[in-house]
């Protein structure tokens, strides 16, 4: 799990708390809740409001490594952008949702969901929907499609929801973000652009009795390391980085 750094340019580990009542905005909730966060990374030391009722907290992003943690109206936020270890990030998360429910007052009722992602950001010059394409395939009913000729493609993002519980609470997502316009293919111009590969696992609902965001975090950090390790890194993430150090 220490090696997804590698996988990609930048690779990051996001948690997102959403809940169904609005948070507390006080003065003096917010600053208590992110002084307890900079004393246990010290590094977290840039605080400002980014809107009304949306407060952040990280540190320098000048090394490209670096942790951010936000509260918004109602969403806990936490991230970690090119950490070596991600055990360290899924810590941060952890530390930040032991915090919320007695510095916030998140009851286990309130939760509308919470979210862990994955992301995986490749830098390439050229028609991202094109290299998709071609480094994982099209299905095959547009096999035919994609290969018409004088075509070129101006869209390709395949994405997959599946649910991991008969009640469908916990769903994960896979999905490809990518950044060419029909301009870009109109114009043969194409910047230096980030393609995006998404890795979301998400618990929907109020938390059972008995199990706290914690749990619910250790949960979907288990989940995600399997799909990772059994899927996404073999069928997507080294296609891609592959069909591009080939280009």
């Amino acid at each position: 799990m220490a090696g997804y750094r590698s996988l990609s340019d930048d690779f990051y580990v996001n948690m997102n708390l959403n809940t169904e009542m609005d948070l507390p905005s006080g003065r003096d909730a917010v600053l208590h809740f992110f002084e307890q966060i900079r004393k246990k990374y010290p590094l977290m030391r840039n605080f400002y409001a980014r809107e009304r009722s949306e407060f952040v907290l990280e540190e320098d992003k000048d090394q490209g490594s670096y942790r951010w943690a936000s509260v918004e109206m109602k969403r806990v936020l936490s991230g970690c952008v090119n950490i070596e270890n991600l055990e360290e990030a899924i810590e941060q998360h952890r530390f930040i949702l032991e915090l919320a429910p007695y510095l916030l007052s998140v009851s286990p009722l309130d939760c509308e969901s919470l979210n862990l992602m994955y992301g995986f950001d490749f830098t390439y010059r050229g028609n991202h929907n094109q290299l998709v394409a071609e480094a994982l395939g099209l299905s095959p009913a547009f096999e035919k499609l994609g290969r018409l000729e004088n075509s070129r493609l101006v869209s390709c993002e395949p994405s997959i929801q599946i649910a991991l519980d008969d009640e469908c609470r916990i769903q994960c997502r896979i999905s490809i973000e990518t950044r060419t316009s029909a301009y870009h293919v109109r114009t043969g111009e194409f910047p230096e652009e980030q393609l995006s590969v998404y890795l979301t696992l998400r618990n929907y609902g109020s938390l059972d009795p008995g199990n706290t965001y914690v749990d619910a975090m250790d949960g979907l950090h288990a989940a995600a390391a399997r799909i990772m390790d059994e899927y996404v890194i073999q069928n997507i993430l080294e296609p891609l980085r592959q069909a591009i150090t080939l280009r």
